[in-house]
C-alpha cells in the first residue's frame, strides 16, 4: 500500500502543475492565437475579394489609369526623353535587355555587377562589350566594395553623370527576362499619367504560350518549386492586384518593375538600412503621395530558388527585412501629413502588422507549437472554429487563385508550416533588431533550364557541400517534439490531433534530412 501511494505521488504533484500552471498558460497562448487568426483571415477575406473586384474591373474599364499604345521604332516619338537603366547580371539577361524595343538614343543598359568571382565578371564585362561592339548603349560598372549591398549598387550606379539624365529606370534582377515589348507596354502609363512612381508587373514562373528562351521558367524542377509558385501566384494576384485596386499600397518586389526617377529622388533615394531596400522605398514614395500600379498582364520569366538552403536565405531576408522595416518605419507612418488615415491605417495594420508580423509568428506558434502541446494537456480545448474553419478558410481562399494546384494543396501546407519556423525567427530578428537582422546572402539561382546547354556557365557553379550541412537541426528538433505530442495523443490522449501532428512531424523530418529542393553533389 505505501509503494503505491508513493509511485502515485509523482503523477499527482505533474498533474498540479499541469493544471495550475501549463494549462492556464497554454489557454492563454490558445486564445492569442485565435485572436490572430481572426485578424488573418479577415484580412485575407479582405483581399480576396479586392482582388476579385479588380479582375471584374479590368475587363470593363482596364486598369483605370489612361494608356495608349505605343507605335514600334523608328516611328515611335517619346513625349520626353525616356532612357531606362538596367542593373542586371550574366548572359541571357543582358541579352534580353539589350533587344528592347526602344528607340536606341534614348536607352542605356547599365549592368551592375557585385559579384566577386573573377571568372563571372570577366565573362559578363565580356558580354557588355559584345554587345557594345554592336552599337547598344550598354554601361558595365564595378563597385570596389558591396557596402550596402543592392541598395549601394543601385545608389550608386544613378550617380553615374549619364545615368542622372534618365526620367525613368526599368529595374531587373539577375535571372530575370523581360520581353523586347516590354517598355511599349508600361511605359505608356508612367508617361501619360504624371502621379504613378512605379509600373509593376508580375514574374512569371509558367507561361502558357510559346515563348523562345524560356530557360527561366523553372516551377517544374521539382515539388518546392511548385510550392513556391503557388506562394508567389497568390502574392501577385492578391496581395498586389487588391492593393493596386484600392489605391491603398503594395511593395515594390524589387525587380521588373519601371521607377520614375523624380519619385525616388524626392523620396530619399536608395537606402540600405534594411534586407528589403525595394519595400523601404516603396514605402517612403507612398508617404510623399505617390501612386502605384501593378499590371499583372504584363509578364516578366524568372527563375525560382531550387535548393532549400537557398530558398531559406531568401525567406530570412525578405521576412526579417520587412519586419525590420515596420520597426524602423512605424513613427513615421503614423505621423506623416501627406497621405489619408486609410492608407497609413494599411500601411500599419494590414501590410505590416497582420502580413508581416502576425502571419509568420501565429504560423509557427499555432500550429506547430500550440496545438500539439494542447494534446498532452487535457486541461485545454481549442475551439472547432478556431482548429478547423479558419486554416480550411485560408486555404481554400488560397485554393481560389491557384485552382491548376488544388492537388498540392496539403504539401503546400506542411511545407509553410515548416517553412514558418524559419519565417518566425527572421520576423522576431527583424523586429529585435538583433545581430542578424541586416544579413545579406545573395539567392543563389542554378538556372536550371539552360545549365547544359551553352558554352560558358551562366554564374558560378555550385560548390559540393559537406553532408552534415545538409542536416538542418532545427528542423529534426521539431520533428521529435511533434513525433511526442502525436504518440502521446495517440496512446493517451482524446483529442484526436495525432494524425495531423504525425503529419507535420514527417514534413519537418524530410526537410531536416534535407530531401527538398534539387541537391548539389556531395563531397
Amino acid at each position: 500500500m505505501a509503494s503505491s501511494s508513493s509511485s502515485s505521488l509523482p503523477a499527482a504533484w505533474a498533474a498540479a502543475v499541469r493544471a495550475g500552471a501549463v494549462a492556464p498558460a497554454l489557454r492563454a497562448a490558445v486564445w492569442a492565437c485565435l485572436a490572430m487568426s481572426a485578424m488573418l483571415v479577415a484580412e485575407a477575406a479582405w483581399m480576396g475579394l479586392a482582388s476579385l473586384a479588380a479582375a471584374a474591373a479590368r475587363r470593363l474599364r482596364g486598369y483605370g489609369y489612361r494608356w495608349e499604345p505605343m507605335a514600334a521604332p523608328p516611328d515611335v516619338e517619346a513625349p520626353a526623353p525616356a532612357p531606362a537603366e538596367f542593373p542586371m547580371v550574366y548572359k541571357l539577361s543582358i541579352g534580353a535587355a539589350c533587344a528592347l524595343t526602344w528607340p536606341p538614343d534614348r536607352i542605356i543598359i547599365q549592368v551592375l555587377d557585385d559579384s566577386t568571382d573573377p571568372f563571372v565578371k570577366e565573362l559578363v564585362e565580356l558580354e557588355c562589350k559584345e554587345w557594345a561592339s554592336k552599337k547598344i548603349n550598354i554601361k558595365y560598372e564595378v563597385r570596389n566594395n558591396r557596402k550596402g549591398y543592392k541598395a549601394g549598387a543601385l545608389r550608386k550606379g544613378m550617380e553615374h553623370t549619364y545615368a542622372q539624365l534618365c526620367d525613368f529606370v526599368a529595374i531587373f534582377d539577375a535571372d530575370f527576362e523581360p520581353e523586347s515589348d516590354f517598355l511599349l507596354k508600361t511605359m505608356p502609363y508612367l508617361l501619360h499619367n504624371p502621379k504613378i512612381a512605379l509600373v509593376q508587373t508580375r514574374w512569371e514562373m509558367f507561361l502558357t504560350w510559346p515563348l523562345p528562351g524560356d530557360f527561366a521558367v523553372n516551377y517544374n524542377v521539382c515539388l518546392m518549386t511548385r510550392i513556391q509558385k503557388m506562394s508567389l501566384d497568390y502574392h501577385f494576384k492578391v496581395e498586389q492586384e487588391s492593393g493596386s485596386f484600392m489605391h491603398a499600397f503594395f511593395g515594390f518586389n524589387g525587380t521588373a518593375g519601371v521607377w520614375r526617377v523624380s519619385a525616388i529622388n524626392q523620396s530619399g533615394g536608395w537606402k540600405d538600412r534594411t534586407t528589403v531596400e525595394d519595400m523601404d522605398l516603396a514605402v517612403r514614395a507612398s508617404l510623399k503621395g505617390w501612386e502605384f500600379l501593378y499590371v499583372g498582364d504584363i509578364r516578366v520569366k524568372s527563375e525560382l530558388p531550387s535548393t532549400f538552403q537557398a530558398y531559406r536565405h531568401q525567406q530570412h531576408r525578405w521576412t526579417c527585412g520587412a519586419a525590420n522595416l515596420f520597426r524602423k518605419m512605424a513613427w513615421e507612418i503614423i505621423t506623416n501629413k501627406e497621405v489619408s488615415m486609410w492608407k497609413k491605417h494599411h500601411l500599419l495594420y494590414s501590410f505590416f502588422f497582420v502580413r508581416r508580423a502576425i502571419a509568420p509568428i501565429l504560423t509557427f506558434l499555432f500550429y506547430c507549437i500550440v496545438i500539439p502541446l494542447s494534446a498532452m494537456v487535457p486541461e485545454v480545448t481549442i475551439p472547432v472554429w478556431g482548429l478547423v474553419y479558419i486554416p480550411t478558410a485560408i486555404t481554400i481562399m488560397n485554393a481560389i487563385r491557384n485552382p491548376g494546384s488544388v492537388h498540392l494543396m496539403p504539401f503546400w501546407i506542411l511545407f509553410e508550416n515548416v517553412m514558418a519556423m524559419h519565417r518566425m525567427r527572421a520576423a522576431l530578428s527583424g523586429l529585435l533588431e538583433t545581430a542578424r537582422a541586416n544579413d545579406w546572402v545573395v539567392t543563389e539561382k542554378v538556372g536550371d533550364q539552360v545549365k547544359d546547354e551553352l558554352d560558358v556557365p551562366l554564374l558560378e557553379p555550385l560548390k559540393p557541400t559537406e553532408c552534415a550541412e545538409r542536416i538542418y537541426i532545427p528542423e529534426l528538433l521539431l520533428a521529435l517534439y511533434l513525433l511526442i505530442c502525436a504518440s502521446y495523443d495517440f496512446v493517451l490522449g482524446n483529442h484526436k490531433y495525432y494524425i495531423y501532428i504525425y503529419l507535420q512531424a514527417v514534413a519537418f523530418t524530410v526537410m531536416g534530412f534535407g530531401f527538398v529542393g534539387t541537391r548539389t553533389p556531395c563531397s
